[in-house]
């Protein structure tokens, strides 16, 4: 598998999917999204929710472990309007706001972002400027093949902001997502993105390249010289178009000291190490990702695809939505958030040790996993845990199961 880096311009693609999330999961995304910020928060501070929003891996690792197609445009639609729906009746209590979304619904964020600023005392005309040059900029200062149909504003009671957009190129049956973070920015025209996750199609026009001062002068004054150069991107960073989840997709070491703190009984002394009891391993498994997605470090998304093996793919990659286990990680997860208000913290350490001890068990730990028979392990299994994809439940295979664990 490629390297990922964290630099300001990173590119990966993303098929168009197309169709809605099934409700069954919409529900589910919205619930465990909303808790994953409000515990961040919790943890972090509202900052660190925006800071990870304008990370393009933490972003895919999000969608993976909300149950997303792990690779898929769709991603970024369906992980947004979860958002939206779960933290915007909280927003007074938690500073944070999500504006805009698809479609009409990107038209109507001038609108909320004057709302917000009513509540809270911020310049709204100075947010709607931010929201509009964000999109102008990758509508028009970036011709690279994409038309903007996507954008989000995400704005704290502070008055920083994070902005996430997509693009869609229908001929290549490609989308390409645009992150921005106000901390870092320094100008709009002049390398303005944390990143811009989509491969090139192709040479492009990218004006806020910082290679690109001589053109934009030239173009400023009319001069006779074609600032229209062609300005190929940096850092190229590959993810495969194919659906299914092969094994270059993820980190194995990784994967494989999640799924033996989950599964293997020498190391499953959970009432002791982790105050989780009658958690059992599948949901302890589902647990060590969102920890992951809660408290790990930026260097722990370099494979988001290893994240969709918390809770599996609403088209059954790389296994059927195990709702059973899903809805077990929302209700550990809300508990754990409600408590954290009143001062007991302990479900919420015990969560998040359960990050530091497959970090932990990382460093000298040696995988020995058949990824293949891992996988085939969740399907066979699926149906134990309430599976469910897009074209219907799980059922019961017939013939001998496999033995993982």
């Amino acid at each position: 598998m490629p390297k990922l880096s964290f630099g300001r311009t990173g590119h990966a693609d993303l098929p168009l999917h197309y169709g809605q999330v099934p409700p069954w999961l919409a529900q589910r995304m919205s619930l465990l999204g909303g808790a994953i910020t409000e515990s961040i928060i919790q943890n972090y501070g509202k900052s660190e929710v925006l800071k990870r929003l304008s990370d393009p891996f933490w972003f895919q690792a999000l969608g993976c472990v909300m149950g997303m197609d792990w690779h898929s445009s769709g991603i970024t639609t369906s992980v947004l309007g979860a958002l939206k729906k779960a933290v915007n009746p909280k927003s007074k209590e938690l500073g944070i706001y999500f504006c805009g979304g698809k479609g009409k619904f990107s038209r109507q964020t001038p609108a909320e972002l004057l709302a917000i600023a009513d509540k809270t005392g911020l310049n709204g005309n100075e947010l709607v400027r931010c929201s509009k040059l964000s999109a102008k900029v990758d509508n028009n200062a970036i011709q690279d093949g994409f038309q903007l149909y996507l954008h989000s504003f995400i704005v704290a009671d502070n008055g920083e902001w994070a902005v996430v957009q997509q693009g869609m190129n229908d001929n290549e049956g490609m989308a390409r997502r645009y992150h921005w973070h106000s901390t870092g920015l320094q100008s709009f025209t002049e390398t303005p993105h944390t990143s811009i996750y989509g491969k090139n199609q192709g040479l492009i026009l990218n004006l806020t390249d910082a290679d690109a001062k001589q053109s934009k002068a030239g173009m400023l004054e009319i001069v006779k010289e074609d600032p229209m150069h062609i300005i190929p991107e940096i850092k190229t960073i590959l993810m495969p178009r194919h659906h299914d989840l092969h094994i270059s997709d993820v980190n194995l070491k990784r994967l494989g000291t999640v799924l033996a703190v989950a599964h293997e009984k020498e190391l499953r002394d959970f009432e002791s190490l982790l105050l989780l009891e009658g958690v059992g391993p599948r949901a302890v498994q589902s647990l060590a990702l969102v920890s992951e997605v809660i408290h790990g470090t930026p260097s722990r998304f370099t494979d988001p695809a290893r994240f969709s093996f918390a809770h599996g793919g609403k088209d059954g990659h790389p296994f059927p939505v195990p709702t059973k286990v899903y809805d077990e990680t929302i209700d550990i997860l809300r508990d754990s958030v409600n408590k954290a208000k009143v001062g007991n913290t302990e479900k919420q350490e015990a969560i998040k040790n359960l990050s530091k001890v497959v970090e932990m068990m990382e460093k000298n730990f040696e995988p020995n996993l058949d990824f293949d028979k891992a996988i085939a392990k969740e399907r066979n299994e699926s149906y134990k845990y309430g599976g469910r994809t897009v074209f219907g439940k799980a059922k019961k295979p017939t013939g001998e199961q496999l033995d993982l664990f």
